[in-house]
């Protein structure tokens, strides 16, 4: 199974929440790859800390090797980082993403994160994409080599008024590219079950029919916590209730979509 995450706005846990229901899935025995298109690298971080700066083999590397062609290029599998976290695998980003950006896209090259995955198949059982919060050839990208989507959704009006369009946008490329792909469900973030706004807004949603996925996740400072300290929370501390909202969560995708 291949999830992207994916949102034009920014600020709305995309990568948090890929590298939690990552870190889930890798603890519960399947092996676990997040592959990392957001230039930004915050999932990177996330999963590897410190130890970011120091890997040899990032995504701009792969990208990069698809424009240049090599005799003997290196396999999909060099670019693939072990984490400190069993089961648990990062394909990394990295700044120079940006600018190969439109090389790639005049070079058509949107199949090839596809290919590598494809490629990866027999050694991953799930696959998470973070991707950033923009349509262009990542997302795209992304979008065309994923069975499905997981819209991360933050409860504001703005981000209710983005999703139609967001919406449109995952359909058009289902429809050119990935007949496939199908979205799971949109995820209420940094939900705040005392105020108004985000319970009149959320309940909108389910009244239009739209996917809204159970349970929400709460707001919490513990997040950053878990940041800073580069441990998603299912290691940072799984009986916080946001960890076991995570968890249920994970177990609702894996229940109804399949793991």
């Amino acid at each position: 199974m291949r999830r992207v995450v994916f949102n034009q706005k920014g600020g709305v846990g995309k990568s948090t929440i890929t590298c939690n229901l990552a870190a889930i899935s890798a603890q519960q025995g399947k092996r676990t790859l997040v592959v990392d298109l957001d230039p930004q690298g915050n999932s990177t971080q996330y999963l590897l800390g410190a130890a970011a700066d120091e890997v040899q083999a990032t995504l701009a590397d792969f990208f990069d090797q698809t424009l240049n062609f090599k005799l003997n290029p290196r396999a999909t599998a060099a670019f693939v980082v072990a984490t400190p976290f069993d089961n648990l695998y990062v394909m990394p980003s990295h700044p120079l993403l940006e600018e190969l950006q439109g090389k790639l896209e005049s070079r058509y090259k949107i199949y090839k994160l596809r290919d590598a995955l494809n490629e990866l198949a027999a050694d991953f059982d799930c696959v998470f994409i973070d991707t950033p919060p923009a349509l262009n050839f990542f997302t795209r990208s992304a979008l065309i080599a994923a069975d499905a989507c997981l819209i991360p959704f933050d409860c504001d009006e703005f981000s209710r008024k983005a999703l139609y369009s967001l919406l449109e946008n995952v359909e058009e490329i289902k429809s050119d590219h990935n007949r496939d792909l199908r979205v799971e469900g949109i995820v209420v973030n940094q939900f705040q079950p005392r105020a108004n706004l985000p319970q009149k807004v959320v309940q909108e949603l389910i009244d239009e029919g739209l996917p809204v996925l159970q349970p929400y996740l709460s707001a919490s400072v513990k997040i950053k916590e878990s940041h800073e300290q580069a441990r998603p929370m299912i290691h940072l501390d799984p009986k916080h209730k946001l960890s076991q909202e995570f968890v249920a969560l994970y177990n609702t995708l894996a229940r109804t979509f399949g793991a």
